[in-house]
Order: C-alpha cells, then structure tokens, then sequence
C-alpha cells in the first residue's frame, strides 16, 4: 500500500509562513511577494516552454530549461534571510547578457514598438517577460523596505526580461515576424 503525504499543513492558517530559516513572517512581507511573483514568473515560463518543443532548438530548449532552476534558486534566495544571495551571482547576468546579445544578433533592428503576440509561442513569452517585470519590482519592492535580499536578484530579473523579450521575437520570426504597434490615427 502507498502512503500518501500530505499536502497541506495548516502551518499557514493564520496568515503566516516560515522562510528558509525556519522563522516565520506574514505572508503580506515584502520577501514573501517578491518570491512569490518568481515562482509566478516560472509558472508563466514553464508555459511558454510547454509551446517550444518544436519551435527552438535544443540549445535554446536547454537555455529556457536552465533559467526555469535559475528562477528556483532565485526564489531560495529570497526566501532565506541573513544570506544575501546564496546561489546568483554576476556570473548568471553575464550569462543572460551573452545569450541576448546572442539571439538578438539574427533579429532585424526594432523600428517600431511591438505587441505582445503573435504565435502562441511569443504570446507566452512575453507574458512570462510582464511576469518576471513584475518579479523584479517586487525584489526592489523588497530591498527598499529594509529586507536583506541581494540586489542582484533584480538584476537578473531585469536582464531575464530582456531576454524573454528578445526571445519572443525570434519566436515570431517564422510566423511573419514582429507584431508592430500601430498608433491611434495610423490604423
């Protein structure tokens, strides 16, 4: 016979959750937030990851796939206090910047804003690129009310979004391409 365990706990009950060093904070605390909009961020990702297969090279599945740990690790790092960045470093913006310098290369210069649309691919894309926007503002959100994460988590997220945008375009590319914003008075 399997045992099954339990999902819930009933710790959280009363509006408060434990960290990563077993103390425990509101769930309205500014660290809570910012790790939360991560594992939202993920989610988001892993979506538009479940459209990939087919579209991106293996390279570029491995890429999303490392980023979706990285997310996690992040989300670690927000949730244990006293650390100030347990896992992400420079090293992983550095890596984020050679892989967006390296996929915007083959894209056409932007001459106009773009949509977030297009294939289902890019759609999700850019919704797991406004969820990691949202995640980044949460961190500084975070950092601005005293709490003791690394700054670093921001900037990852902000470059993560950067890339997820330039990636959203490559995904449109063998669907026609950008989809441009059309201004009032020009449509």
């Amino acid at each position: 016979m399997v045992k099954l365990t339990k999902i819930y706990t009933k710790t959280g009950d009363e509006g408060f959750t434990g960290l990563g060093d077993n103390s425990r904070v509101p769930k309205t605390d500014p660290r809570i937030e910012a790790y939360a909009d991560v594992d939202e961020a993920n989610s988001a990702l892993g979506v538009a990851v479940s459209l990939a297969h087919g579209e991106f090279s293996p390279e570029l599945m491995a890429l999303l796939a490392r980023i979706q740990n990285d997310l996690f690790d992040l989300g670690a790092d927000l949730a244990t206090p006293g650390t100030g960045g347990l896992r992400i470093d420079e090293a992983w913006v550095a890596d984020l910047e050679v892989a967006i310098d390296t996929y915007n290369a083959s894209l056409p210069n932007l001459d106009s804003f773009i949509i977030p649309g297009g294939s289902g691919l890019a759609a999700g894309l850019h919704l797991a690129r406004t969820v990691v926007r949202r995640a980044e503002r949460a961190v500084w959100v975070a950092l601005e009310a005293g709490t003791d994460v690394s700054t670093v988590c921001a900037v990852y997220l902000n470059r993560l979004s950067d890339l997820l945008f330039v990636l959203a375009r490559v995904a449109n590319v063998p669907h026609g391409g950008d989809v441009k914003w059309v201004p009032a008075g020009s449509r």
